[in-house]
């Protein structure tokens, strides 16, 4: 299946993590948390992805100061919608409540991210009025 715009790579989404977690980097940076001792042709692959990922306007490049930044257009929490968006449309005919329902049901949660997602609910539900339920006794 071709590439769309919409789609990052394996290998892009470890570049956007390492300017998640370290900011603004050179080509150079990023490539040395990737690639430690990685050399010329690891450098080159980084520098590939980091094109990639700024046409599709993932990441902006700086060219002020003599030495090229690349900062994320996008952060974790958009890119993780637009893929669930994306999934949610694919399997789902546009509807999250499945994949919520599975993640929901696959028992990986703990007993405080069910609460978050209680609180958050609470918090989104118009009928509610921004009342909260009563909180669920630990197990």
């Amino acid at each position: 299946m071709a590439r769309t715009s919409l789609d990052v790579t394996d290998a892009e989404l470890s570049v956007l993590e390492v300017i998640w977690n370290r900011g603004p980097s050179t080509v150079r940076q990023i490539s040395d948390v990737l690639y430690p001792g990685g050399g010329a042709s690891k450098h080159a692959t980084v520098q590939k992805l980091l094109e990639r990922l700024e046409n599709d306007r993932y990441v902006k490049r700086d060219r002020r100061g003599g030495v090229q930044l690349f900062a994320a257009t996008i952060d974790r929490a958009q890119l993780i919608a637009r893929r669930l968006d994306r999934i949610a449309e694919r399997l789902c005919g546009g509807s999250l409540t499945p994949l919520l329902t599975h993640l929901v049901k696959s028992e990986r949660l703990s007993e405080q991210e069910l609460q978050s997602l209680r609180d958050l609910i609470d918090e989104m539900d118009p009928n509610r009025g921004g009342q909260r339920r009563p909180r669920r006794p630990s197990r």
